[in-house]
């Protein structure tokens, strides 16, 4: 079987490659430096032929929603467009537990990219995943004011990247689902406590902050938690933390 992963160098991605690669799959990574430009669809023709699946964990780093929603949905239209004449049998995309009920220009992003997915000519599967363990390292670089960093109040339930990797290669090798259930990690946390614990191996002190507005109040109230039964990741944030 061939999988070809776009955002193959990501967070999540590198861990698609990884898990790929162990379980014997042949992997193409849709990559500039492959000759692919997932923005143009340059490329993408030449690199998708022979592929059964396509993995998309592309990332963009914006919470302006007209960058977020022409990044997803135009990467997306590539994607599909491609897989469609290449006779690709499933598209698998990684989304984020929660972007129904938080409206933020990134989340907005996010549900474009899924309603492209399910109005395309390829079948389909979408996994949403909450935050990952590397979130709370990630959050120390939104807002900096000297060696102090302002992280959002939220709830959370993340997971480990590696965990999501394996559980996108598990859906790629299998039947389109369409909405899979929801993967969330094992413990529910405050992320500022999270962010707290990453800054002292940086030096930084983390100042938490009420984000404004609706989307602020719902992240805070537990929006990007899960709401149903669904698969849990094993590994916590402690034992992700000792291994870093």
């Amino acid at each position: 079987m061939r999988i070809a992963v776009a955002g193959g160098t990501g967070v999540v991605g590198r861990h698609v490659v990884e898990v790929a690669h162990e379980r014997g799959y042949d992997v193409a990574v849709l990559t500039r430096s492959q000759g692919v430009d997932l923005t143009t669809g340059a490329g993408l023709e030449e690199r998708l032929a022979g592929v059964d699946a396509v993995v998309d964990a592309t990332n963009i780093a914006t919470q302006k929603r007209a960058a977020a929603e022409e990044f997803f949905s135009c990467v997306s239209r590539h994607l599909l467009a491609a897989g469609a004449g290449a006779e690709v049998g499933h598209h698998v995309v990684l989304s984020i537990v929660g972007i129904d009920d938080v409206d933020t220009g990134y989340y907005a992003g996010k549900r474009r990219q899924e309603r492209a997915v399910a109005e395309g000519d390829v079948p389909w599967s979408v996994l949403r995943a909450t935050q990952f363990h590397e979130f709370a390292e990630q959050a120390l670089g939104f807002a900096r004011v000297g060696p102090f960093s302002l992280v959002p109040r939220m709830l959370s339930q993340p997971v480990a990247a590696r965990e999501v990797g394996e559980a996108l290669v598990d859906l790629a090798t299998g039947r389109p689902v369409g909405r899979a259930p929801e993967l969330a990690g094992p413990e529910r946390h405050q992320m500022v406590d999270l962010a707290r614990r990453v800054a002292r191996l940086h030096g930084r002190r983390v100042v938490p902050v009420r984000l404004p507005g609706r989307a602020g109040a719902a992240m805070r109230s537990g929006a990007l938690l899960p709401t149903t039964d669904g698969p849990r990741g094993r590994v916590t944030f402690d034992a992700w933390l000792e291994a870093r």
